[in-house]
């Protein structure tokens, strides 16, 4: 049975950074990423959109959940597809706002994918990983995916710096760091001046990069997720307090990250009374069109 519509006044926040590990067909005792966890120091959890669902309720928040399609760097589909979790998703809208991933190595058939996922579908937003895919945001390759998903006016969400797929294995599991500068986003955000980008993560080694196209930008938009707050460099807390207080999204990385921790520590982060509600939810509420 269906929940009610989503009420963004009621909520807490909305987390704008998660992930689907596995489809509900799936048996829970999978242990292909216990290394991912392991790097993160987390306890592994390979959430279905159901278990996000009860988990987010329980919490009062809502999330924008997703998975990632590396199929082509990978040679393995992901897990869940797009439409199981916008099925179970609009089942669940009170608090689960799907996104989807499209491999930018599939073509024109991606391509032909994303005004179903839309409109069929209900999928709010499309969510791209450059170190996983193999790819740089900037090649014109790309243009037409992006150009179909800017038609459709929902945002692309670009995973930017460091990431822990991979690290600590050998040679990095062949995941290659290059492709996740934020500079590289900045001709999209050039090429596309309608669509609107988040920058996932603080983007370690290149937090001013990240910062740079976001002031210069204005469809640019930074998620916080992937880091405890606790660890946030000084300059992204001075700009999120003040030039990009409008721009800035709170995200978990959930498996990864707890929201319960990722809160906590933002509690003791010196960010404005004023701004907080903002970061927390109302900038998301704006970016993903969510109050009626």
């Amino acid at each position: 049975m269906s929940k009610p519509p989503m009420n963004v006044e009621t909520l807490g926040a909305i987390d704008v950074h998660v992930h689907v590990h596995r489809s509900v067909s799936d048996p829970p005792g999978d242990h292909s990423m216990d290394s991912f966890f392991e790097y993160f120091g987390s306890e592994v959890v390979n959430p279905t959109v159901l278990d996000l669902a009860a988990y987010y309720r329980e919490r009062n928040m809502a999330c924008v959940a997703f998975t990632i399609d590396a199929t082509a760097a990978t040679g393995s589909p992901p897990r869940v597809s797009n439409e199981e979790i916008a099925e179970l998703a609009a089942d669940h809208s009170d608090v689960v706002i799907p996104f989807a991933s499209i491999d930018p190595h599939s073509g024109a058939a991606g391509v032909a994918k994303v005004r179903g996922l839309v409109e069929h579908h209900g999928i709010r937003g499309f969510k791209f990983h450059p170190n996983q895919q193999a790819f740089f945001p900037n090649d014109p390759d790309y243009y037409p995916l992006y150009r179909a998903i800017a038609e459709m006016g929902v945002p692309i969400v670009f995973h930017s710096g460091h990431t822990g797929v991979g690290a600590g294995r050998p040679g990095g599991a062949g995941i290659r760091l290059k492709y996740s500068n934020p500079m590289l986003v900045d001709d999209v955000a050039v090429d596309f001046p309608d669509l609107p980008i988040i920058l996932a993560h603080p983007s370690f080694p290149w937090q001013d990069e990240a910062i740079s196209v976001a002031l210069h930008k204005p469809t640019v938009h930074i998620d916080l997720s992937g880091w405890s707050p606790k660890y946030f460099p000084a300059n992204l807390v001075q700009y999120a307090n003040t030039l990009l207080k409008d721009r800035v999204l709170f995200g978990s990385d959930y498996p990864v990250i707890t929201p319960d921790r990722w809160l906590a520590d933002f509690e003791r982060l010196e960010i404005k009374p004023e701004v907080r509600p903002l970061i927390l939810k109302e900038n998301a509420i704006n970016l993903l069109q969510l109050r009626a």
